[in-house]
């Protein structure tokens, strides 16, 4: 099953950490954070990615692109085209070259688009009836597997991960697991919010047009949950998004110290 990942953000409100990177390559322990949430997908078996990037798109080609590189010893002669990459004698933070056969796509979908925007944008790379999808700056130590076991379940078009962190976020009222309504953002307290990691159907494309401005988060999902099209897997474990640099250091500190609980690889 692909996994498509949003990955366009500038990430404006930690900008001592990410100047001139996009907010996915902000690093977390000497790695991107888009890394991070990718080793997750591909521990539980998904390998196969969709990235829609926006802003300085271009970075996380190049990551990408030199990967291998980057992450094995390399022999070359300057001037001579050869270039020959050696396996490390040894793999450091969980083994880099288990990363060898991911696939993915990186698309461009535009530097000012919103996440609907950029979702309809790679309908073309979608190959199956179901697919995930995440933002690409925040981690948990979600179990996939069950993820997506419910959302095969309910047979709903829809699932998102329904999760209990501040109440600077959103909230979703729920009957039993039925998301009944979505409000991003309330001035209020609130009870559950949406986490991310979604498992969608393809008929979510009819809940999405191309308008620039167009947030996954707000029309799309309240229609979904107006039509009993949106279902809520509940995740008691850790989940923390990347949005200020105080969380930034949180990760960070977590990671160095041996303790990242979304490391579940």
């Amino acid at each position: 099953m692909q996994a498509v990942l949003l990955c366009g953000g500038r990430g404006t409100r930690i900008r001592g950490e990410v100047e001139n990177v996009p907010k996915p390559m902000v690093k977390v322990g000497g790695y991107p954070i888009l890394w991070h949430i990718m080793k997750t997908y591909a521990h539980y078996g998904h390998k196969d990615f969709v990235l829609c990037l926006g802003y300085r798109g271009w970075d996380i080609k190049s990551y990408f692109l030199n990967y291998h590189l980057m992450h094995s010893d390399v022999e070359l002669t300057v001037g001579d085209s050869d270039v020959q990459a050696h396996p490390r004698a040894e793999k450091r933070d969980g083994g880099h070259h288990e990363e060898m056969g991911w696939r993915m796509v990186l698309a461009e979908t535009g530097i000012e688009a919103l996440t609907g925007a950029r979702v309809k944008r790679v309908e073309k790379y979608i190959e199956g009836d179901t697919f995930m999808l995440t933002y690409g700056d925040g981690v948990a130590d979600i179990d996939i597997g069950r993820l997506i076991e419910f959302h095969k379940s309910h047979g709903k078009i829809a699932t998102l991960t329904a999760v209990r962190p501040p109440s600077r976020f959103g909230d979703l009222e729920l009957e039993g697991n039925q998301v009944v309504r979505f409000q991003e953002k309330p001035e209020v307290g609130q009870a559950a919010i949406n986490g991310g990691y979604f498992v969608l159907n393809r008929g979510v494309f009819d809940y999405l047009d191309d308008r620039e401005d167009l947030i996954f988060e707000r029309e799309p999902l309240q229609r979904l949950a107006a039509d009993g099209q949106l279902m809520a897997f509940p995740h008691e474990g850790f989940w923390l998004p990347m949005d200020t640099y105080r969380e930034w250091s949180m990760l960070e500190r977590m990671w160095n110290s041996g303790e990242a609980p979304w490391k579940t690889w």
